[in-house]
């Protein structure tokens, strides 16, 4: 019996992984669609779903032949999870930061549900110590927020990732471009998502 695999930039997918995580994608936009009705509508909250399937190509497109190891992938703000855990169905070893503990719950629930090993940890995605300031001296966060730097308890460090996700708000990719100039490991690669203009990819150093 033949085996159907989806192919995007010369790279495939099980059909039973991609079923896996077709079914990811549409339970995680039914949990967004809740979550901005039950959430988002009475109070301001900064997590926002991706387009998940634009994410998607991105990861077929980064996945790199066997090294030893399963490269390594962090999302900082994961949210409900979907991005990490997918990463993890695709070969990554895959943990998220959340700065919210009550998404970090659903995240950690999701991930059972579909058999992946993704960790997510509550916190801040960013370093202790870490200070921004723009050119012009502005130091205001936007809606990063603040909390305990998350990083102890996953037992990492930013720089021991070999991709970093981030879909940040408007304005605020210079903080995370800094940050992973700062912090990350100089051959890892920064994927910024934008709503308007998709994913940009970018060599931190």
């Amino acid at each position: 019996m033949e085996t159907h695999r989806f192919v995007a930039d010369g790279r495939s997918i099980d059909a039973g992984v991609r079923d896996r995580i077709d079914a990811l994608i549409d339970e995680g936009m039914t949990l967004f669609s809740e979550f901005d009705r039950s959430v988002r509508e009475t109070s301001f909250h900064p997590f926002v779903a991706a387009d998940y399937n634009v994410v998607l190509e991105t990861l077929l497109s980064l996945r790199t032949p066997d090294r030893g190891r399963a490269p390594t992938f962090i999302e900082l703000g994961s949210g409900h999870g979907v991005i990490t855990i997918m990463a993890d169905l695709l070969g990554f070893d895959a943990a998220g930061i959340e700065l919210d503990a009550s998404l970090v719950a659903v995240a950690r629930d999701l991930a059972k549900r579909y058999e992946s090993k993704a960790r997510f940890v509550a916190g801040s995605y960013m370093p202790l110590g870490y200070r921004w300031k723009s050119p012009t001296g502005d130091s205001r966060m936007g809606t990063l927020g603040s909390g305990p730097s998350a990083y102890m308890e996953l037992g990492r460090a930013l720089d021991d990732f070999d991709i970093v996700y981030v879909y940040p708000w408007e304005g605020e990719a210079p903080i995370i471009r800094d940050l992973a100039r700062r912090y990350a490991n100089p051959r890892a690669k920064l994927v910024l998502m934008d709503a308007v203009v998709g994913v940009e990819i970018v060599n931190v150093k």
